[in-house]
């Protein structure tokens, strides 16, 4: 189960990262990092739940990265130039 989901993560980061390189609907990074972030809130809770907290851990460092690009994207100085 946690390979399908390492696939997922895979997928996700070619989403935050191709669109601005492809210069293929940029617009597309914000979206894809405000959605990571919502679905990275909610693996955060299950694993939690669940008590796996080194999960907890690495859904966190997810969730600032994607962070870190919806900020970059959607801020008035934005870093796409």
């Amino acid at each position: 189960m946690r390979d399908q989901s390492h696939h997922r993560e895979v997928g996700a980061a070619a989403g935050l990262i191709l669109p601005a390189v492809l210069d293929i609907a940029p617009v597309m990074v914000p979206v894809t990092a405000v959605c990571w972030i919502l679905l990275m809130i909610g693996a955060m809770i299950t694993h939690a739940r669940y008590g796996q907290d080194k999960y907890v851990a690495l859904n966190f460092v997810y969730l600032a990265a994607a962070a870190f690009v919806a900020w970059g994207r959607f801020s008035p100085e934005s870093f796409t130039g």
